[in-house]
C-alpha cells in the first residue's frame, strides 16, 4: 500500500523505533490441501506483512554539556531503521501490538521483533 495525500494513514505518526505493518491475508489451506479454521493462522508465532510507515529510529542521547548556540533541531539525532516503506517484513507476533484503525488491522512492531525483510529495489 502506497501512502497518498488522500490516504487515511497520512495522519499517523510512528514513534521511535516502531514500524507500522499491514498483515498479509493468511492462506486458508495447508500445503497438503486441508482447510484451516478461522483464527488458526493468527496463532502462529511468526507473521508477515508489508511495512506501511516507520518511525525516525533510535534517538541518540544528548551530550552532557548543553551548547546554547545550537538550535533544538540540531540537538536531536536518530539512528535510522533498516525497514523502509513497502518492504515485506517477517516478524515475531509476541513482540507486536495489534491495533485496529478505521476498520483495518495493523501491527505496531519494534525493529527488534523483525526477523527478516524482503525489499524489491525496482519499486
Amino acid at each position: 500500500m502506497i501512502l497518498t495525500p488522500d490516504n487515511k494513514l497520512k495522519k499517523l505518526i510512528v514513534i521511535g523505533d516502531r514500524i507500522l505493518i499491514k498483515p498479509l491475508q493468511p492462506d486458508q489451506r495447508t500445503a497438503s490441501g486441508l482447510y484451516l479454521p478461522p483464527g488458526m493462522q493468527e496463532k502462529e508465532k511468526v507473521q508477515q506483512g508489508y511495512v506501511i510507515k516507520t518511525g525516525p529510529g533510535y534517538a541518540i542521547p544528548l551530550p552532557v554539556e548543553n551548547e546554547p548556540w545550537k538550535s533544538e533541531e540540531e540537538q536531536i539525532k536518530y539512528i535510522p531503521l533498516q525497514a523502509k516503506e513497502r518492504d515485506l517484513a517477517i516478524f515475531l507476533l509476541n513482540g507486536a501490538t495489534e491495533v485496529m484503525y478505521q476498520g483495518d488491522k495493523y501491527f505496531i512492531v519494534p525493529q527488534s521483533a523483525i526477523l527478516m525483510l524482503e525489499r524489491d529495489d525496482e519499486l
